[in-house]
């Protein structure tokens, strides 16, 4: 009973919350957040056991980005449950999730297709990719859209399945756009003009560097000092990131983001406001910027693919959350962002 009451006033707390948010005159308000897995110790998987994938761990395969692959100790749905069962879990889920909310963000969103699961006790490089009704999925997270008026951003970042960022985009499910990852062929930034308008743009996401931190190299500091990368792979990484924040700069500069030299690497916050300008530059239909990027902090809130290593989640924001954006230099980020999405 207990619980229920928690779980209430939690409802209760973000219908205001939300509620809120529209009186102050946003739009959107609140976007809620589906995560990709629950703990397989949780209500979900005792209670529905025979739609839940017990004794597999959901996570990536080896990668640019993690070498040893990931996994993350949560549990996902069994794709054939949720066909026997008419996927109700699943649509459960989704209007919990949009019931107090103008929106919601699909945790890897590439596991409406396919997920790399991988047996208790292996490693992540053990996996295999389990392949799921996506079709059915993606029509029903349109029809839940429709009926709560929600907006629908799908992380569609890691190892894609084929042709997924199209199909996603032509359901209306709006993609990510994240600075880092729009290259060109020839290894230049992107125009930010040139971002496709069916997606969210922004900086950075919780799970990759911050504009200062990735500025600053700390992101190779951390996986450095946790063991994740070597001497060498250091080396060849500040010199790959010397290069990067040129063509950065200048990529920046042309978009009239950025003006000048480029700052030093011990003083990013030059750099933070200028990344804020371009991304808020974007064509797309929603721009992003993380609380970390607009506060121009060095440290990123989760490094994925790690427990104790790292304080994932833990790190407390730099000041009462009520007076957390008045600091002058954190308004006139703001402010820039508002100016460049008006135009």
């Amino acid at each position: 009973t207990r619980h229920a009451f928690y779980q209430f006033l939690a409802d209760r707390s973000l219908g205001e919350a939300q509620q809120a948010a529209k009186d102050a005159g946003m739009p959107i308000g609140l976007i809620s957040d589906l995560a990709v897995g629950v703990d397989s110790g949780g209500s979900q998987c005792w209670a529905r056991p025979d739609q839940t994938l017990l004794g597999l761990n959901v996570g990536a395969p080896p990668d640019l980005l993690n070498t040893r692959g990931q996994s993350w100790g949560l549990a996902a749905f069994s794709p054939r449950g949720l066909q026997l069962h008419g996927f109700g879990v699943f649509i459960e889920m989704l209007r919990a999730a949009m019931r107090h909310a103008g929106g919601v963000r699909i945790d890897h969103a590439m596991g409406l297709a396919r997920l790399w699961v991988i047996p208790d006790g292996y490693s992540a490089a053990d996996g295999v990719y389990l392949h799921f009704p996506v079709d059915d999925m993606l029509r029903l997270i349109r029809l839940e859209s429709q009926r709560h008026k929600a907006v629908v951003l799908g992380e569609d970042l890691g190892t894609l399945p084929e042709g997924f960022q199209q199909r996603i985009s032509s359901g209306g499910m709006l993609g990510m756009r994240v600075l880092w990852f729009e290259r060109a062929q020839d290894q230049g930034f992107t125009a930010p003009s040139a971002w496709d308008y069916g997606a969210v743009s922004m900086t950075s996401t919780h799970d990759l560097a911050t504009v200062a931190g990735w500025w600053s190299g700390r992101d190779t500091e951390w996986r450095r000092e946790i063991g994740l990368i070597d001497a060498a792979g250091v080396a060849r990484e500040n010199d790959e990131r010397r290069r990067d924040r040129h063509l950065l700069w200048s990529a920046m500069q042309a978009s009239g983001a950025a003006h000048g030299e480029p700052p030093s690497p011990i003083d990013p916050a030059e750099a933070v406001n200028a990344a804020i300008r371009h991304v808020g530059a974007a064509g797309c239909a929603l721009t992003i910027i993380p609380v970390e990027d607009a506060l121009g902090l060095r440290e990123q809130p989760n490094l994925p693919g790690t427990l104790n290593e790292h304080p994932n989640w833990r790190r407390r924001m730099p000041g009462p959350a009520a007076t957390l954006l008045d600091d002058p230099a954190v308004a006139a980020r703001l402010k820039d962002l508002d100016a460049v999405r008006k135009r």
